[in-house]
């Protein structure tokens, strides 16, 4: 009898203390649900919180200390007493590196921006694309266009080869006017912009078209803590005006805010910029229940500007114009966007939740250029005029399920979605002065649909992680030739598969060890499609990642990586002159290394430094270059955040020489330039000074090896053109938070 009760206590201890799955919510003190927060526990298992908050750590005991961290809040930890759901209220702290952990995911490398963004919070647009580590952007017409992009040994031009997207909302136009995937980012006010997501690569299977050297993903906040003015004024009649407004203080379950940015510019150029852009945006969030959340937001921009254009060196070395001169002033443009977008979230059950979005928009572009001034019409010149209106719409519904098994853990991720492009009136003419039209060259309409699906799967056991994933998308192309004499409609379609199979090893929170691969692809323009007959309609890239994170002490994040990535034959329609013309197959292959250092609580030190190298396939040696992809480029700098209030920094950027042509006998010069900002706060206000180009240097933002010609020259000369980069430039700013 008594060795029969022993029995019986024995068990009931073993169940008492048989690990269990424990819940909980984590939010902060105005009781607001925190997302991304770290669960662990010494055992090894570890959890996150989704965007109301909750959270599920599995395999847990009795007396295990929980650990739940996150990069804007102190840490806290708890001894599990029981399984009963917990509540944790986080406090706020400023930023400590020490906190950051490298997660057990395929998109660990995501804590680099994540803590960029914390440090250094996103002020202008440019600031945006420059959060992604070994990005580089330049701006060449007047403010207004579409920014210039720079990674992974590609010239991306404004967007072919990065997928962008905001709040789910795709930015890249297909078919665009000007050109392939043009990505416009000014409608974005940059303080509403909360997190960060980037990837380079090809290796995630939610992203699809544009995916090949990367993407980057843009959250904007869900609420406001403060309501905020802000005043910009400097040098060039440069005036900002900034207005951030939480329209529900104290609502349960519910925010709301409206943001506005207005912003005036002459820029450095002789001839005046006469650049202004308005930003208007609103976001509603609410709790429907406990389960359900729904998130809807609208937003309007419209910016206008006159461009100076790219200018000739010879121009500038015979004293004909200066720097900031031009040959052609009437160059300019306007374009505007209206946005309406629903992102909703459903949480089924532990283990289950569900995350749709839904959006439109209406979408305007007229730019007027000139890059070869009085190359083919001597009399009037060779003014370009690229125009376009377009309705855009999508949705996607994406499933995310895991469960637990006795030796790990399997995430299933599954989605749906469908894109449709109607571009009307898209056309390139040869005009003068913006008024007078001389010659249609190119007009049509044209409908694109993208219907895509995934599905991928994250198989963790112990310190292991394989993510093997593939998705599906199908095209459809049409285009309505409006300068043929009869009707003329032609259509294609296309399907594309897109395997990925990734592996991360873990074997704790300091450093993570990866290899990722994968096909990706982006779509040719649907005046290539056609002019092809359906050829090459979708080009494969294929991509591989060998790499690690590490954080070698708590105060210090490495990342390390090499790459190879393969393009196939690919058509490339040129939208400045209404031609096709083949690119060929290219390889690239390189090495990233970015490095993040707290020495202090107040003080932060960052680098970035990327190696490409990017050569056609198809030509012969020393003929193989591909015209300005850079092989050198680093950026990095230093912060301050010292509790007294004071804030600043100063930032570098430097891109080496690189090749303008395909045999490298013209060069594209290489620069350095740093920014700086300080500013102090004195309990709702701050006042503070920002600095373009700190050491006055002297450089060129973009360069093209272009063949043009003069009014008073016989012929035309292939030779560098260029849009200088601002002086040294400085302006104050003003902020009230209430």
């Amino acid at each position: 009898m008594q060795k029969l009760t022993s029995l019986l206590f024995l068990l009931i201890g073993t169940i008492s203390v048989q690990a269990q799955n424990l819940s909980g919510s984590i939010a902060d003190k105005n009781a607001a649900p925190i997302a991304n927060a770290h669960i662990t526990v010494a055992t090894g298992a570890h959890s996150h919180s989704g965007k109301d908050g909750k959270f599920v750590i599995e395999n847990v005991q009795i007396g295990d200390t929980l650990l739940i961290t996150h990069i804007s809040f102190m840490p806290q930890s708890l001894v599990i007493a029981n399984f009963n759901p917990i509540s944790v209220v986080l406090s706020e702290s400023s930023f400590e590196l020490a906190q950051v952990e490298v997660s057990h995911s395929v998109k660990a490398i995501n804590s680099i921006t994540e803590v960029d963004v914390a440090v250094n919070p996103v002020n202008t647009s440019q600031e945006v694309l420059r959060k992604v580590p070994g990005l580089i952007i330049g701006q060449h017409a007047g403010g207004g266009k579409a920014e210039q992009i720079f990674l992974r040994g590609f010239d991306i031009d404004h967007g072919t080869d990065i997928a962008i997207s905001v709040d789910g909302m795709p930015v890249n136009m297909v078919s665009h006017a000007h050109g392939q995937g043009y990505a416009d980012m000014h409608f974005i006010i940059p303080e509403t912009v909360d997190e960060i997501d980037f990837g380079k690569g090809l290796y995630y299977a939610d992203k699809g078209n544009f995916n090949t050297a990367g993407y980057v993903a843009l959250k904007t906040k869900d609420r406001l803590d403060e309501s905020l003015v802000s005043v910009e004024y400097g040098q060039f009649n440069t005036i900002r005006a900034l207005g951030m407004f939480n329209l529900m203080k104290n609502h349960p379950n519910q925010d709301a805010y409206v943001a506005g940015e207005f912003q005036l510019t002459d820029g450095p150029f002789e001839s005046s910029q006469h650049f202004n852009r308005i930003n208007i945006m609103a976001k509603y969030n609410a709790a429907i229940d406990k389960r359900q959340f729904l998130s809807v937001q609208a937003s309007y921009f419209n910016s206008k500007w006159d461009a100076s254009g790219q200018i000739p060196v010879r121009a500038v070395e015979n004293g004909l114009i200066g720097r900031f001169g031009a040959i052609d002033d009437t160059e300019g443009g306007n374009t505007h966007r209206i946005n309406a977008a629903m992102n909703h979230t459903a949480i089924l059950g532990e283990h289950t939740t569900v995350k749709s979005n839904a959006y439109y928009s209406r979408y305007g572009f007229e730019l007027y250029s000139n890059f070869t001034f009085f190359l083919d019409d001597s009399i009037n010149g060779d003014q370009i005029k690229q125009y376009e209106r377009r309705n855009l719409a999508g949705f996607e519904s994406v499933v995310d399920h895991h469960f637990h098994l006795n030796k790990g853990t399997i995430g299933l991720k599954a989605g749906l979605g469908m894109r449709y492009d109607d571009a009307n009136d898209v056309e390139l003419s040869h005009t003068v002065n913006r008024d007078s039209l001389l010659v249609p060259y190119a007009l049509g309409d044209m409908d694109e649909s993208n219907i895509y699906a995934f599905v991928g799967a994250d198989f963790e056991f112990g310190d292991f992680l394989i993510n093997p994933a593939i998705r599906l998308d199908h095209f459809k192309f049409d285009l309505h030739n409006r300068l043929d004499s009869v009707y003329n409609n032609r259509s294609e379609q296309a399907i594309k598969p897109s395997p990925k199979l990734n592996f991360i090893y873990s074997p704790n929170k300091r450093w993570q060890l990866y290899l990722k691969t994968g096909m990706g692809f982006h779509s040719n323009d649907t005046r290539v499609v056609v002019a092809q007959n359906g050829r090459q309609t979708l080009p494969t890239a294929y991509g591989a990642d060998l790499g690690a994170i590490i954080k070698p002490i708590d105060n210090l994040m490495i990342n390390v990586g090499g790459w190879y990535l393969y393009l196939e034959q690919e058509f490339v329609y040129v939208g400045d002159a209404a031609i096709v013309e083949p690119s060929g197959r290219t390889q690239r292959l390189g090495a990233d290394v970015s490095v993040r250092y707290q020495p202090l609580k107040w003080l932060f030190l960052y680098a970035d430094f990327n190696y490409a190298f990017a050569r056609a396939m198809d030509e012969a040696a020393g003929q193989n270059y591909i015209p300005l992809a850079a092989e050198l480029t680093s950026v990095g700098g230093v912060t301050v955040n010292h509790p007294i209030g004071i804030t600043g920094g100063i930032n570098y950027r430097w891109i080496g020489d690189r090749p303008a042509n395909e045999d490298y006998s013209i060069t594209a010069k290489g620069y350095f330039v740093a920014d700086a900002n300080l500013s102090y706060t004195w309990r709702k206000w701050t006042a503070g000074i920002i600095i373009q180009n700190l050491f006055n240097t002297k450089w060129n933002e973009t360069q093209f090896a272009t063949e043009s010609r003069l009014r008073n020259e016989t012929a035309g000369v292939e030779e560098i053109h260029f849009t200088p980069g601002t002086p040294f430039a400085i302006r104050g700013k003003v902020s009230v938070r209430f």
